[in-house]
């Protein structure tokens, strides 16, 4: 079992900043990946931004540029690191990790830019 707590969400506006964490109940060195969903209203959850185990990372194309993803083992934490926010980025992110073959999510924070 892995349990994920997101925080970080709120409301910013557009070309602001805001650093989502994902804290993970076990180490995070022994997870296959940890990965950032959102799913804006009305819109099917979509993959944001992955970091694997071996520290490979991988955006969807409409971030690329402006978030970052990376972990802490130490802390046992995942960021997400978002700059140059857009409207289009208001929704709910979700933080998702894969262990031995199972899938486990958070409850999500939302985010929510203004223009």
């Amino acid at each position: 079992q892995v349990q994920l707590v997101e925080s970080g969400g709120g409301l910013v506006q557009a070309g602001g900043s805001l650093r989502l964490s994902c804290a993970a109940s076990r180490s995070i060195s022994s997870l296959n990946r940890m990965s950032w969903y959102r799913q804006a209203p009305g819109k099917q959850r979509e993959l944001v931004a992955v970091i694997t185990s071996d520290g490979r990372t991988n955006y969807v194309d409409s971030v690329k540029g402006r978030f970052t993803i990376s972990s802490d083992n130490a802390k046992n934490a995942v960021y997400l690191q978002m700059n140059s926010l857009k409207p289009e980025d208001t929704a709910v992110y979700y933080c998702n990790a894969q262990w031995s073959g199972l899938y486990y999510w958070g409850k999500g924070t939302l985010v929510t830019v203004s223009s």
